[in-house]
């Protein structure tokens, strides 16, 4: 019986989410590489994320979005699971907005961080 839990996502870009991690000082891997389980056990994700205990957290495509993968029971990240994706959606989508900004002509004119935790940007395009 396999150990590992997948993690439905919002995250479709593998270029913003390998972005939101290196923003968030996490060392990954990127390539179809084994998410090591329980026992040897392992799945497949293009984005691995090494634990010192030996037991990997990834990112794998399902079709339709970037899942996380991993055997929970051996999660050791200084944040709660919840919390850990909380962090890299958030800056997912920042790396998203600033992409999709940028591809239609805007700038940022204003980026501030809240006490919240939240991003508040205004963006402006000129006209001629």
């Amino acid at each position: 019986m396999s150990h590992f839990s997948q993690i439905k996502t919002q995250i479709r870009n593998l270029d913003s989410l390998q972005e939101a991690l290196t923003d968030l000082g996490i060392d990954w891997k990127s390539g179809s590489r084994p998410v090591r389980g329980y026992r040897g056990q392992t799945h497949e994700a293009e984005v691995t994320i090494e634990q010192e205990n030996g037991y990997d957290i990834g990112f794998r495509w399902n079709g339709q979005e970037y899942e996380l993968v991993a055997d929970l029971q051996y999660w050791q990240q200084d944040l709660s699971v919840d919390g850990f994706l909380r962090q890299v959606t958030q800056r997912y989508a920042y790396r998203t907005v600033m992409k999709e900004t940028a591809r239609v002509g805007f700038q940022v004119a204003e980026e501030q961080q809240n006490p919240d935790g939240s991003i508040r940007l205004v963006v402006q395009r000129w006209s001629a």
